[in-house]
């Protein structure tokens, strides 16, 4: 098989169609059609050559799904190697040794930590508070919550109070700070406000 690299003279020239001879025309078309046909043999050949690889894998007791996973290593160890891959991670190694991020991350942590505290302590408070509900004794005929208590009249029981205290001391372990001088009691002040 002769692989011929030869490109006539007057291709190398940049010239135009309309510049060629009628012999270098003839000349092209045959390089064309011998090109094409190589291509078409060297297909034929990979084709031969992919079959008899598959053939050999199968009688090695290689499965399909194991050279995919062969070719994705060698595609992702490719990848690893790359000089944009190289680049990301050098900019995202600066980018996790800065100072800002540092910052930031403990940040977050912290304010995990505060959170995750706070709603554990309301946690336990709710439950000590159903646990007292339950050890009240009921009324002795069953009546429903309108007729027992009202609305004004529940938010000035110490249930109501205590679960208010804890939902305050909530807020300000998750804000940081104490609003309106230390008055934690926001539906205090909410109901005062609709009751005026």
């Amino acid at each position: 098989m002769n692989f011929s690299t030869r490109i006539p003279e007057t291709s190398i020239n940049g010239s135009s169609p309309s510049d060629l001879t009628e012999e270098d025309l003839d000349s092209l078309r045959f390089e064309l059609a011998k090109t094409e046909d190589e291509i078409q043999t060297l297909r034929q050949v990979l084709l031969a050559k992919e079959k008899y690889a598959a053939d050999i894998r199968r009688q090695l007791g290689m499965s399909p799904l194991s050279n995919i996973k062969q070719n994705l290593s060698k595609g992702w160890q490719e990848v690893q190697t790359s000089a944009p891959y190289l680049t990301a991670s050098a900019t995202l190694e600066d980018i996790s040794h800065s100072s800002v991020y540092m910052r930031t991350r403990e940040s977050f942590s912290h304010a995990g930590q505060v959170t995750s505290s706070a709603l554990s302590n309301l946690g336990v408070a709710i439950t000590r508070r159903l646990a007292e509900m339950r050890a009240l004794p009921l009324p002795s005929p069953p009546r429903t919550l309108s007729h027992t208590i009202s609305v004004p009249t529940m938010r000035h029981s110490s249930t109501f109070k205590s679960f208010e205290e804890v939902v305050g001391n909530v807020k300000d372990k998750v804000t940081g700070s104490l609003t309106n001088n230390g008055d934690t009691s926001g539906f205090e002040r909410r109901s005062s406000r609709h009751s005026t």
